[in-house]
Formats: C-alpha cells, sequence, structure tokens
C-alpha cells in the first residue's frame, strides 16, 4: 500500500492503483453527497464539488502527493457539507446566507433589467431560456424568475396557457404509466411481480403477437391495463 503515500517515483502499477482507488472512491462519496450535489449545483454544492475535485486531482497526477491525505481532507468535507445542509434545513434564518433568493427577471411582460444585473445573465441569455420553455414572446410571460440553480421558472398570462382538459371540463382517464418489463433482452421480475404477471404470461404474449423470444427484445413496456409495447432489436 505504498502507492498511498508521496514518493519519489511511481510505477505504472501504482498510477493505476492509485486511479482505481480514487475512482471508487469518488463514487462512494458521490453517492453519500446524494443527487442533489450532481444535478442541481447551489452555492454550497458547486464550493463542495469544486473542492473535492482538486484535492482529489493533485495525488493523481503528482506521484510525491500521498493519497492518504486526499481522503481524509475530503471526508472532512463531506461532514462539512453534510452539517451544513443540516444547518441550512434547521435554520431558516441561515438558509438566505447560503442559498440564494430567486431573482424576478420578467414581470407582466416586462424585461427588469436590475434583475438581469442582479442574476448576471444578459438579454441574450434570458432569450435563450425563454426558447427552452418554448416561449418566443416576452409579452406573454407575466412572470419568470432566476432561480438558485441556474434555471429559469417561466409563467405565462392566463390567456397564452396551453388549453388543458381540464380547463374544457373534459372528463380524462387516470393516469397510467407502463412499467419496464423487459429492457435488452432480460426480463425485470420485480415489476412484473407488482403487475400481478409471470415471465410464463411474458413468453407466451411475445410468441402470439411478435413471434419473437425475450432474447430478441431491446425494450418491452406493460400498464396496469395490460397494454404491451414491444421494441425489438434492429
Amino acid at each position: 500500500m505504498d502507492f498511498l503515500h508521496g514518493q519519489e517515483t511511481l510505477s505504472t502499477i501504482d498510477w493505476i492503483f492509485r486511479a482505481i482507488i480514487a475512482f471508487f472512491f469518488l463514487l462512494a462519496i458521490s453517492k453519500l453527497l446524494g443527487q442533489r450535489s450532481l444535478s442541481q449545483l447551489r452555492l454550497l454544492d458547486f464550493a463542495i464539488t469544486l473542492v473535492i475535485g482538486n484535492i482529489i486531482a493533485h495525488p493523481l497526477s503528482d506521484e510525491k502527493l500521498g493519497l492518504t491525505g486526499s481522503i481524509i481532507t475530503t471526508l472532512v468535507l463531506v461532514v462539512l457539507y453534510i452539517g451544513g445542509v443540516f444547518i441550512v434545513l434547521k435554520f431558516p434564518s441561515l438558509r438566505r446566507i447560503i442559498n440564494n433568493s430567486p431573482i424576478t427577471v420578467v414581470q407582466n411582460g416586462e424585461i427588469l433589467y436590475n434583475g438581469l444585473k442582479k442574476s448576471r445573465i444578459s438579454i441574450d441569455v434570458l432569450l435563450e431560456e425563454l426558447r427552452e420553455e418554448k416561449v418566443e414572446d416576452v409579452k406573454k410571460v407575466a412572470l419568470a424568475t432566476w432561480e438558485p440553480d441556474g434555471k429559469i421558472s417561466v409563467f405565462l398570462h392566463p390567456q397564452y396557457e396551453p388549453i388543458t382538459p381540464s380547463s374544457l371540463h373534459i372528463e380524462t382517464k387516470s393516469f397510467n404509466f407502463p412499467r419496464t418489463i423487459i429492457k435488452e433482452g432480460k426480463i425485470n421480475s420485480n415489476e412484473l411481480k407488482e403487475l400481478h404477471k409471470d415471465e410464463g404470461w411474458v413468453v407466451s404474449k411475445l410468441e402470439n403477437l411478435y413471434q419473437t423470444g425475450v432474447k430478441n427484445v431491446l425494450l418491452a413496456t406493460l400498464d396496469n391495463k395490460d397494454n404491451l409495447k414491444v421494441f425489438l432489436y434492429k
């Protein structure tokens, strides 16, 4: 285990061992931090992600630096991060210090220049974000706020909102989410159990409807009404 410590030189196998340990260590740390730190990078999340990446990177490129110190430092930072998240959840008054408040950038169809300056975004970025929300005209926007995670929330004036069945008082069927029962030629037994089906039922359906076997199925879904959709390898 000498490759964990600082050395004058490292052999190829030592470098490989360092990389493997660092890789699995970062996977474990990412799992511990949770999905929030990977998708929505707020201030606290961004800081911890940036620092951890920097700490782990150095021992992987410099043989004189030990890996043990980086691992210990990272663990300490993770404890501090989790403590910071707990404090934010426990004490709302401190939440405003760590997490920024949403900034209004459009109100009643008018662009608020002060909001753009405060959020540090340009007109081009605002228009790009609106296009991604399928909004082609700023005048249709009742309210748009720049969120702390770097995303925009857009609310249209009621007359520009898409028509929905509820607005026309049309009765609709309940939502029915299809379950993936076969993926890449393998049956998902847990999903079948939730749908009160067995593998024999699936095999029989595939033979009768598609004249094929499970191994030839790329994806198959089944909903609560026994609607089976099959995508074969092509």
